[in-house]
């Protein structure tokens, strides 16, 4: 199912690995509009995110900070979704649990709405929401309750079963979650098919 004319959203990308990619492809499959900024590409990151009404951050943990200062001032007043995992280069958790990247970006982007979302999913299936059949909940986190619905909203038309879980404060235990799902994945070697589903 797509999105009405009235509900398509402009979506400024940053970053186009493989997580960046995954989303943007659900994104324009839902009906969204995507644009990517990255500095090796035509579009300049700051054009991009004056253009789209939302902002998705999905850059490696070393690359937030020279993102932020492209972004500039050109995010105030918008959602900015983080999908970032402050990943140590040894695939272990590169901050303390009494902090998170999400806040960390927040206080980078001072004037920007920063929901935390996404980020406990692997690429392969943050396209569709789903591994196989199975609907994968998304776990959103965020401050302002506009900008976490509007992500929820993103969230749904991707696939996913989007969740509130509360303050940006609890970004800090979805970056964890990720640590784990990564370590299942890779080294308990459940492979890449496999997520988080919230059971009711």
């Amino acid at each position: 199912m797509t999105v009405t004319e009235a509900k398509k959203m402009r979506v400024a990308i940053i970053g186009k690995g493989n997580v960046g990619s995954a989303l943007g492809a659900g994104l324009q499959k839902a009906g969204h509009e995507v644009r990517f900024g990255h500095r090796s590409s035509e579009e300049p990151v700051d054009a991009a995110v004056k253009w789209g009404e939302i902002v998705l951050f999905a850059v490696p943990f070393g690359a937030v900070k020279d993102a932020a200062k492209s972004v500039g001032n050109a995010a105030d007043g918008k959602t900015v979704i983080d999908v970032t995992n402050a990943l140590s280069p040894t695939m272990e958790l590169a901050i303390p649990c009494s902090t998170s990247a999400a806040e960390a970006l927040q206080k980078m982007l001072p004037k920007s709405h920063v929901i935390k979302a996404f980020n406990t999913v692997f690429a392969q299936n943050q396209s569709s929401g789903r591994v196989g059949t199975e609907q994968l909940t998304a776990f959103v986190a965020g401050d302002d309750a506009a900008s976490k619905k509007t992500v929820m909203r993103l969230a749904q038309d991707i696939g996913f079963a989007p969740v509130d879980v509360g303050g940006l404060k609890n970004a800090r235990y979805l970056e964890a979650m990720a640590i784990m799902l990564i370590g299942l994945g890779y080294g308990m070697n459940l492979g890449t098919r496999i997520g988080y589903r919230l059971a009711r």
